[in-house]
């Protein structure tokens, strides 16, 4: 087989390169280890960024997403007691978007397979060779047997635990990370969200969310302790803490109901750099991990898609190789500052096992600013929204 782009990874990354190299003519090969079905069962994020969706318009699935997803003018932050609203359609003219990482997928998959894209499911031992020749290529276990894809670039596109990254030489690469002494406990509930918009909630038992998919699925997450497994919290338990850590007119009006999924995510702040290594190209998590703290992860994943179908389009129709070139520079330079955002985030609303009396008083301090300041609240919008590509 031969191919101009090998994508490894048919997640949302990997799905949203190819079909926007579909519109600029380039040819490509998804490659994915997993099933259709187990990419599609995945739950994850569901606050979209206006260079998201704008993105997912240009590549000409944005239809569905425009009809079915809630635009959101702003979001609620609550501590002590208290929420306060930030208007992100008044302070700066942007939304976001809520629309499942799910569904996003779905239409994706939907529109290479309309488009006649090719999508290879269960493809296990993936490796990519030749990273720093002109001639690259990527082998594979597929039905029993070994397949050799040739190509021009590989996109790395797979994920923390993908091969992509580890392709990249040690002496190359450099790694930062920063881990987190909790988790988020997450539940998903066939139940009426609490609120029109999502609700960020600093309590002194520890950090909640309140977000949703639709008007009658709900998202919520709340701070726990890494030890903790999903068994060792019944829905019961889950509403009574929730309802604990979240203003009371909220918690007297929420909604309750069975868990359809429960599962609790460890957090971390991971960056790779470079993000290219000869003909190899990074995106999405093979190259970087937020806390999910300010709905980065698939956003962040989405600007390396932007700079990457941008070198891409230079490179084949425009013999230009300046986008290529500066791929890493261009999306390591906007992830920092999402790594920070989400960090800043992160610091605000959680209760962190070494804070002392101080920290927490200026924990308190730091949101009592962003409620009352003008220029503090325009900060996070523009950075919640999402920072221009």
């Amino acid at each position: 087989m031969r191919t101009q782009v090998a994508i490894i990874g048919g997640g949302p990354s990997g799905l949203l390169l190819a079909q926007l190299l579909h519109t600029r003519g380039i040819d490509s090969v998804v490659l994915e280890r997993r099933s259709r079905d187990y990419v599609l069962s995945r739950i994850r994020a569901g606050v979209l960024e206006t260079g998201m969706v704008d993105l997912m318009t240009r590549a000409g699935v944005g239809e569905r997403m425009q009809r079915e997803g809630f635009i959101h003018d702003g979001t609620q932050f609550a501590y002590d007691g208290q929420m306060f609203r930030i208007d992100f359609a008044d302070l700066i003219g942007k939304t976001v978007m809520v629309y499942g990482q799910t569904e996003v997928t779905r239409d994706l998959y939907d529109a290479r397979e309309a488009a006649g894209g090719v999508v290879l499911h269960d493809c296990s031992g993936v490796t990519p060779h030749d990273l720093d020749t002109d001639a690259p290529f990527v082998t594979f276990l597929r039905d029993g047997a070994v397949h050799r894809l040739d190509c021009d670039f590989v996109a790395g596109c797979d994920g923390f635990h993908g091969p992509s990254r580890q392709a990249i030489p040690t002496d190359v690469r450099r790694e930062y990370e920063r881990t987190y002494p909790f988790g988020w406990l997450g539940i998903l509930s066939e139940t009426p969200p609490v609120d029109d918009e999502l609700i960020y909630a600093n309590s002194d038992r520890g950090f909640a969310l309140c977000s949703m998919r639709n008007a009658n699925l709900s998202r919520y997450y709340i701070q726990c302790d890494l030890s903790d497994s999903p068994d060792d919290w019944t829905d019961d338990a889950f509403w009574d803490e929730l309802r604990r850590r979240i203003p009371e007119d909220a918690a007297d009006s929420l909604v309750t109901g069975p868990s359809i999924e429960k599962s609790i995510a460890p957090l971390r702040s991971f960056v790779c750099e470079p993000m290219r290594w000869g003909r190899l190209f990074l995106a999405g998590d093979a190259a970087h991990i937020v806390p999910p703290t300010g709905a980065k992860g698939l956003n962040t994943a989405a600007s390396d898609i932007h700079y990457l179908f941008d070198g891409f389009d230079r490179h084949y129709n425009q013999g230009d190789a300046e986008g290529l070139d500066r791929y890493s520079e261009r999306a390591l330079a906007r992830i920092w500052k999402t790594q920070r955002f989400s960090w800043w985030m992160t610091s605000q609303l959680h209760r962190f096992p070494d804070q002392s009396a101080f920290d927490l008083k200026m924990q308190q301090a730091e949101l009592a600013f962003l409620r009352d300041n003008t220029a503090a609240q325009k900060a996070l919008a523009e950075a919640y929204t999402g920072m221009p590509y």
